[in-house]
């Protein structure tokens, strides 16, 4: 009989996409002076994106979606809209409200298809790496201690912190994985997250695992929140969230307590160390210079598993660092990184990735609304995409976690809208493809179906899309290598080694701006040969 709800929900969610096939559509979108109305309007946005924004940009603001493409942009503007009560497709996200779009080249220099580590390196050191090292060229060789000095890259959370501003990261997982590491290790392993996980002879050779380089790399990060708690304390100490839980517990084998020492450095400096919701929203960023925010042991939960009364989701996180980091008058450097999108989608879990996308949309609207465009320039993109897409001629308004309207002319079986091209979804019963008649596929859980078999789905390999708004945003455009992100937020702020432009610059709305005139054009055509 537990067929019987699974097959209910099949029913209804053919005869819904039925129902929006015949004439469910809004009504309004009869007439065709509702298009033309709407494209005018469009068309009126897009010409006043004529007057560019010159001004030199005080505050920097890269958001990262790990793992989103394109097409699990397009579906969780679905989601978004559907959560809202409408069809979904005519929504926008808050990140496709900004006025310049790019697409970004993924690619490692030794991997087509690229890793999340080789990726950081690109969009926070400007430099084109291997995949599976972070914060090191390309010289160096993965693993290989011994190729890790000399190779090093700073990143432009560096930059910002040498030119004076304020920096931050906000992740939702471990604070010392691949792709925030990035902003401030340097190592030729992404995954040696404290000196427990990282072999002997490297110890002896004198690297550093991520975890101490998060403290002794760049001094006074102002900012700090996401997971990881665990790989800061030594082996065998309990956790204070899961002291029952021995996987939970510290990691360290050189007996350091990485949070204590942070605490007892900036306890006379305004630093506060908070491991739940409550400690964080208690705070007056005013009474705050110093922040370490570790709220799980590892990653953290992902947003439709989020304890909302414990666990702070990363809408929050963001807005309580740009409180913190905009204290500065010259202005703040913050990386936030939406990083269990890729989990969901490595574990087939779309449900998850997509409402954790949809949450970091949430966060970028609520920086929009912390800043202003005048001197503040955001960027949202991706490192890499996904094996994940939609489709199967699904009617308007379709739940995007729904069936496709017909049945397979091959097996006559349904089919999800969401497949992954390989993963774990990949699941045959006496030879056949699985009947999903028989499985919860709006459940959180389910894994959706995939093409090939693999414990993990593997990432994709096409162009991301990188948005922009702000002072010189109108220099994303058009199709670039990831590592040219950097260098166009650094170019804006004027900070980083190319600052021959900003002599003479000023910030700021009703200030001159950074290229006047025929000196613009000039700038410009210097910059990009």
């Amino acid at each position: 009989m537990k067929w019987i709800l699974p097959l209910a929900v099949i029913c209804c969610s053919l005869r819904a996409a039925a129902s929006w096939g015949q004439a469910s559509f809004p009504e309004q979108e009869k007439d065709p002076n509702f298009w033309r109305s709407w494209a005018q309007q469009t068309l009126k946005n897009a010409l006043m994106l004529q007057q560019l924004n010159q001004n030199r940009a005080k505050n920097l603001i890269m958001f990262l979606g790990d793992g989103m493409g394109v097409p699990t942009v397009t579906a969780a503007r679905i989601l978004k809209g559907q959560l809202s009560g409408r069809p979904g497709e005519e929504t926008q996200l808050e990140m496709e409200k900004f006025p310049f779009v790019a697409l970004s080249k993924t690619y490692n220099t030794d991997a087509q298809v690229a890793d999340s580590a080789g990726t950081a390196t690109a969009f926070l050191c400007g430099v084109k790496a291997v995949a599976g090292t972070v914060g090191v060229s390309a010289k160096a060789v993965r693993s290989q201690c011994n190729t890790t000095e000399g190779n090093q890259v700073t990143s432009i959370l560096k930059w910002a912190k040498d030119a004076g501003k304020s920096v931050g990261i906000v992740t939702t997982t471990r604070i010392n994985h691949a792709t925030p590491s990035a902003a401030y290790a340097h190592s030729v392993d992404r995954d040696w997250y404290s000196d427990n996980e990282m072999p002997a002879e490297a110890l002896r050779a004198g690297c550093k695992d991520i975890a101490r380089q998060l403290f002794e790399n760049i001094p006074n990060i102002d900012v700090v929140m996401g997971g990881g708690r665990k790989y800061m304390f030594p082996k065998n100490t309990s956790d204070v969230e899961y002291p029952d839980v021995a996987k939970h517990g510290g990691t360290r084998n050189d007996g350091r307590n990485l949070v204590q020492e942070w605490i007892d450095k900036t306890k006379d400096k305004k630093g506060h160390y908070v491991w739940n919701k409550s400690q964080l929203l208690s705070l007056n960023p005013a009474n705050v210079n110093y922040l370490l925010g570790l709220f799980e042991p590892a990653d953290l939960t992902y947003d439709l598993e989020r304890n909302l009364e414990t666990d702070p989701s990363l809408t929050e996180m963001v807005d309580v660092a740009i409180k913190i980091l905009r204290k500065n008058p010259k202005g703040f450097f913050l990386f936030v990184e939406g990083g269990r999108i890729d989990h969901g989608h490595h574990s087939g879990l779309a449900k998850m990735a997509l409402h954790d996308a949809v949450e970091m949309d949430r966060a970028v609207g609520r920086a929009g609304l912390l800043t202003s465009v005048s001197d503040t320039m955001t960027v949202v993109t991706a490192d890499h995409s996904h094996v994940f897409n939609f489709g199967g001629y699904t009617f308007r308004g379709n739940s995007i976690f729904g069936l496709a309207p017909e049945l397979s002319d091959v097996d006559q079986k349904p089919f999800t809208a969401i497949v992954y091209g390989n993963g774990p979804g990949y699941k045959l019963v006496n030879g056949e493809r699985e009947n999903i008649s028989t499985v919860d596929f709006e459940d959180k859980h389910y894994q959706a179906q995939a093409a090939v078999p693999l414990s993990s789905e593997t990432h994709g390999g096409e162009d991301v899309p990188v948005f922009a708004k702000g002072p010189l945003a109108h220099l994303m455009h058009g199709v670039h290598e990831q590592n040219y992100i950097p260098h166009v937020m650094a170019y804006a702020a004027c900070i980083g080694s190319n600052k021959e432009h900003c002599a003479h610059s000023v910030s700021g709305p009703g200030t001159r701006p950074l290229f006047p005139g025929v000196v613009a054009a000039l700038a410009v055509v210097r910059f990009l040969c």
